[in-house]
């Protein structure tokens, strides 16, 4: 008879202790690469360095750059880079979803405007290319170049889905693929690039698959946790008519001429409660915290 084993719970912080140097100077070299002399990109920065988050992307090409046995010092400032990417993404992504909250504080565009959002994203890519360039390596350059576009070509996939409803789990998979757990691959895969192919390879994998459960915990905190534990109001995914996989696993108990066709008139009408909890009811059992549908 098998025995369950209960892992000890790990915080980030944990995990981020053998580079936690470097993930200060990582700050220093954010901002640096943004800097500009113009007042309102300055004071765009400025907020958008109290947004950075945890550091989760940088943690990783470090990480990666550790195992991988590299010594290079240009490892942090292409921590720093993926970062940038990062936070262009999410002025771009909020954005373009009207979001008024980002890690619990104003976004960009409920800030400023949505003009300024959308020229501060730019900005920033623009400033990571210009970095990538500096260091004189076609590598991390070409590595993150396609990053950057299957990210965007994810975003458009979104939101291009006419049936959102008809959205299967495969859909779901390539999407967060392109969107999310790209950029965790490639970050895997810049740390170790003075690594041999097969270990390059492996982080990068590795960093796929870490994105993608990454994304589907958070679509899952979604509808279970509240605005004080994700820091964005509770049911966003909904309300902005996105199918993640909690909605695919409550519709694919339901038949579609019966709860399925609720489903549709709620969303239809923006009755989002009333909705939530119906999912919250069909999906209860099917979803796990450790990832897909049992």
């Amino acid at each position: 008879m098998s025995q369950q084993v209960a892992l000890p719970r790990v915080a980030l912080r944990d995990v981020q202790l053998p580079v936690a140097a470097e993930l200060e100077q990582v700050v220093d070299e954010l901002r640096r690469i943004i800097a500009a002399d113009f007042p309102i990109i300055s004071e765009v920065n400025e907020h958008l360095l109290r947004m950075k988050g945890k550091l989760f992307r940088p943690t990783l090409l470090l990480l990666s750059h550790r195992a991988a046995g590299g010594d290079d010092a240009r490892a942090v400032t292409l921590a720093a880079v993926v970062e940038l990417i990062h936070l262009a993404t999410l002025v771009h992504d909020d954005s373009v979803d009207h979001s008024a909250l980002r890690r619990g504080l104003p976004t960009i565009n409920a800030l400023f405007s949505h003009q300024i959002a959308v020229i501060m994203g730019d900005y920033l890519y623009s400033r990571a290319i210009i970095e990538l360039v500096r260091l004189d390596d076609p590598t991390p350059l070409r590595v993150l170049a396609r990053v950057t576009n299957e990210m965007t070509v994810g975003e458009m996939r979104q939101l291009e889905a006419h049936d959102k409803l008809a959205y299967g789990e495969a859909d779901y998979d390539q999407l967060i693929r392109a969107k999310t757990a790209s950029l965790l691959s490639g970050a895997c895969e810049v740390g170790a690039l003075t690594a041999a192919p097969a270990y390059r390879q492996a982080l990068a994998r590795f960093g796929m698959l870490l994105g993608m459960a990454f994304q589907i915990t958070d679509d899952l905190l979604d509808y279970t946790q509240p605005e004080a534990v994700t820091g964005k109001p509770s049911g966003l995914d909904l309300r902005e008519h996105k199918v993640t996989l909690p909605l695919i696993a409550a519709l694919a108990r339901m038949p579609a001429d019966g709860e399925g066709r609720v489903v549709a008139e709620l969303m239809a009408a923006d009755q989002m409660p009333s909705l939530k909890q119906l999912l919250q009811e069909q999906a209860a059992g099917r979803i796990t915290m450790g990832g897909r549908l049992q």
